[in-house]
C-alpha cells in the first residue's frame, strides 16, 4: 500500500511533468516528452561481520526531448523549480535549433498510448535500518563460512533496499507514474585448498523484502558453490554436448534481445536481421512475454514512451514471431512499434526437460558450464567464443570442477540445435530460463 508521503511526491512529480509540457506547448513545438524519476534507498555492505559501506541516496533528475521540424533536442535538470523547468525546456528547444533534421524522430504514435493504468503492485516498502541491514549481511557471511571448512574467507555481503516513481508525460495529453521498490542480498565466499582458491557467490532478488531468500540461505548456497569449484582442472580439446547451468542460459537467451532490438537492426549489426518469420529455434521452443504480471520484476503497463504493453508471443514454435520496437525503430524498419521503449516484460520460456539431475543424465558426457567469462560475443555475425568454468560429466554424474576453457560456436546454430531446456528456472531476471542443453559446442582446453 502506497503511503501518505509517495502518494504526495507522485503528485508533485506529476505536476512537474505538466509544467514542462507546458512550456514546450507554449514555444509552438511539434511534440514535446518528459521523464522525471526520483529514487531513495539504503545500500550496506560488510566483510568478516566489519561495516564496510553505508550508503544513503536519494536522486532523481526531469529530462525533456523536444521535437521540431524534424530536429530533436534534449535536457535535464534536478531543480523542479518553475524557473528550472522552463530554462530547461528552453535549453532542449535551443538543442534541437542546431541538431540536424531526421525522418523518423517524433514521438510515438497518440493512438498507441496506454489508457488503462493498473495497479501492478510493484511498490512494497520496507523500513530497513542500517543496523538492520548490517546484521543481515553478517549473518549471511556467517552461513556462508559455516557451509564448508575449506571456505576462508569472505568477499563481503551487500543488502540493498530501493523505492522509486516515475513518470513519464508527452504532448499527446498522455501522463502515466508507477513506483516501485526493489530488494537485494548477495553474498561472496572465498575457498581454498591444496590447489588454489576460488571464489562464488549467490543473491536474491525482489520486490517484496518479505519474499527474498533469507541470508542463511544466500550465504549457505554461496558457500556450497564455492567449495564445489575448488580442485579444478583443465581438460583436453574436444567436441561435446554442453548444458549451460540456469543462470548462464538467461544470458545465452539474453543474446537473442540485443539481435532483435530495432537499434541492432536498422543499423545492420545483427545477426539475425531479416529473421521474422524464420525458425530460430527447435519447434519445442517458444517464448512469451507477459508486462502485466503482478509484482514481478519486469512488469509495466507502458514503455518508455507512454506505449501500452502488451502480452504477446516472441517466439512461437521455434519461429521468431516480432522484433523488439521503439516508435524510432519502428519508424526507420517501417513496422509496428512494438512497445519496447526501455526493455522487455517478463519473458516465460518453453521448458521441455526435467530437474538439474534429469538434464545432466540426459547430458551424459560433456561439460556442465557454471560461469562465464570475457564478452567474446560478435552481435553482428553471432559468432560465440567465451571463457568458461564448469564441471566435467560422465554418465550423467559431475565428475570434477574444471577451468580455463573456452567454449565456442555461433548463436545461429546453438539456437538451433538446442535439446531441452530444465525446469529449475532462476527467477531473478525479466527472462525465465531453466538450464539449457546444446547437441554439441567445441570445447578448447589443453
Amino acid at each position: 500500500m502506497m503511503s501518505e508521503r509517495l502518494a504526495l511526491q507522485r503528485a508533485e512529480l506529476e505536476q512537474a511533468v505538466e509544467r514542462a509540457l507546458e512550456v514546450a506547448t507554449g514555444l509552438g513545438l511539434d511534440g514535446a516528452e518528459v521523464a522525471l524519476q526520483k529514487q531513495q534507498g539504503l545500500s550496506v555492505s560488510t566483510r568478516l561481520g566489519e561495516v564496510e559501506t553505508v550508503e544513503f541516496n536519494k536522486d532523481g533528475a526531469l529530462g525533456i526531448s523536444v521535437f521540431r521540424d524534424g530536429c530533436k533536442g534534449n535536457a535535464s535538470t534536478s531543480d523542479l523549480s518553475d524557473d528550472a523547468i522552463r530554462a530547461a525546456v528552453k535549453a532542449a528547444a535551443t538543442i534541437a535549433s542546431q541538431t540536424s533534421a531526421d525522418q523518423y524522430n517524433g514521438l510515438a504514435e497518440a493512438n498507441q498510448m496506454a489508457t488503462e493504468l493498473t495497479d501492478l503492485e510493484l511498490y512494497h516498502p520496507y523500513d530497513l535500518d542500517p543496523q538492520q541491514a548490517v546484521a543481515l549481511a553478517a549473518r549471511a557471511e556467517q552461513a556462508a563460512m559455516a557451509a564448508d571448512s575449506r571456505i576462508v574467507n569472505s568477499d563481503g555481503a551487500s543488502i540493498n533496499s530501493h523505492e522509486s516513481v516515475k513518470v513519464y508525460g508527452n504532448s499527446h495529453g498522455f501522463i502515466g507514474s508507477s513506483c516501485s521498490s526493489r530488494h537485494s542480498l548477495s553474498c561472496v565466499a572465498i575457498g581454498q585448498d591444496e590447489h588454489g582458491m576460488e571464489r562464488d557467490y549467490d543473491y536474491t532478488v525482489a520486490r517484496d523484502f518479505n519474499n527474498l531468500l533469507s541470508p542463511e540461505q544466500v550465504g549457505k548456497q554461496a558457500g556450497i558453490d564455492t567449495a564445489s569449484r575448488l580442485g579444478a582442472q583443465k581438460i583436453d580439446t574436444c567436441q561435446v554436448p554442453v548444458l549451460f547451468s540456469a543462470a548462464q542460459s538467461v544470458g545465452l537467451i539474453g543474446h537473442l534481445i540485443g539481435a532483435i532490438s530495432g537499434a541492432s537492426l536498422y543499423r545492420n549489426a545483427s545477426f539475425l536481421k531479416d529473421s521474422l518469420g524464420e525458425q530460430l529455434f527447435p519447434d519445442w521452443f517458444s517464448i512469451n512475454e507477459d508486462p502485466h504480471r503482478k509484482g514481478a520484476l519486469a512488469s509495466a503497463m507502458f514503455d518508455g514512451e507512454g506505449v501500452a504493453t502488451r502480452q504477446r508471443s516472441i517466439v512461437t514454435a521455434g519461429v521468431l514471431d516480432t522484433y523488439l520496437l521503439t516508435a524510432y525503430s519502428a519508424r526507420r524498419l517501417g513496422i509496428n512499434n512494438t512497445g519496447h521503449a526501455g526493455g522487455i516484460y517478463n519473458w516465460d520460456l518453453n521448458r521441455n526437460g526435467g530437474d538439474l539431475k534429469a538434464m545432466l543424465k540426459q547430458l551424459g558426457t560433456g561439460l556442465y558450464v557454471t560461469e562465464m567469462m570475457g564478452q567474446g560475443v560478435n552481435g553482428v555475425t553471432g559468432d560465440y567464443s567465451r571463457g568458461a568454468a564448469g564441471f566435467w560429466v560422465e554418465n550423467g554424474e559431475i565428475k570434477y570442477p574444471v577451468h580455463e576453457i573456452t567454449i565456442a560456436g555461433n548463436l545461429k546454430h546453438m539456437y538451433r540445435n538446442m535439446v531441452a531446456m530444465g525446469s529449475d528456472v532462476d527467477s531473478r531476471h525479466s527472462l525465465a530460463a531453466g538450464p539449457i542443453l546444446l547437441e554439441s559446442m567445441m570445447v578448447a582446453g589443453n
